[in-house]
């Protein structure tokens, strides 16, 4: 690859073949669009177009835009030469599979426009900085269990592939990626989004306190709500499912 990569971007460069193979190979929905955010030198672009999908590629370095165009057909892919948190989502086919290899300092965004579009996202693939995979597929009771762990668990099925060394990278990263793949629910549950996010994010911004003192700002008067004999109240954040702070924010609302 002839192109320096951007440090400031946050960008890691693949350049193992066969595991950029192998995070193409990892989509079920190759009959729908996908899009790649950050396709740096392409590495894993060349796949996806191997699988003669209609592929959209988002990249906002100059020096990554020229080598798209100088390396690859035209006719390959759709381009958009920008920031991929500022594009509008509305510019692209509905509904489309995501999948890329993430720049670390901006992948949690990534995540949370990823749920905030759930309606049109039925997959994604990402590979991610190791802890943040493990976080958005973390279990409740284990220290990586978090705010995106119950928004995405939510809406996706979620399921950590694997782990990819530093040294398939430039350049290296200092700490360990990880690939993980997200499929949309068949029957997604409907809910108040900004509520629940208020909800959780007050939750485990105290996670150490019960939810009875770390939520008290968001309700007024007496909620008495009890699941498998146990009062969701004098849990701590990390020990409620998904599901159950759904129930907890019907019963704050009620």
């Amino acid at each position: 690859m002839n192109v320096k990569p951007k440090k400031h971007l946050g960008q890691h460069f693949l350049r193992d073949l066969s595991i950029a193979k192998r995070i193409a190979d990892t989509l079920t929905y190759t009959h729908l669009p996908v899009l790649e955010i950050g396709a740096g030198t392409g590495i894993l672009t060349q796949f996806l177009i191997e699988k003669n999908l209609s592929l959209h590629v988002v990249e906002i370095d100059t020096e990554s835009i020229q080598y798209l165009k100088k390396n690859f057909s035209e006719n390959s892919f759709t381009l958009y030469e920008q920031d991929f948190l500022n594009l509008n989502l509305n510019s692209l086919p509905s509904p489309i599979t995501w999948i890329g290899n993430l720049p670390y300092n901006i992948s949690s965004q990534i995540f949370f426009k990823l749920w905030e579009n759930y309606e049109q996202v039925p997959e994604a693939v990402f590979m991610v900085q190791k802890e943040v995979a493990l976080r958005i597929a973390g279990k409740p009771n284990s220290k990586e269990y978090g705010i995106l762990s119950v928004l995405l668990q939510l809406d996706y099925d979620i399921c950590y592939q694997f782990t990819v060394p530093p040294h398939v990278f430039n350049p290296p990263p200092k700490v360990q990626s990880g690939v993980i793949h997200l499929i949309k629910k068949e029957n997604v549950p409907t809910y108040d989004r900004k509520k629940l996010l208020q909800l959780v994010k007050t939750a485990f911004n105290q996670r150490r306190k019960t939810l009875k003192n770390s939520i008290k700002p968001l309700f007024n008067g007496e909620i008495d709500i009890t699941v498998q004999n146990r009062n969701i109240l004098e849990c701590r954040a990390e020990q409620l499912s998904a599901k159950e702070f759904l129930l907890l924010l019907d019963a704050i609302q009620k």
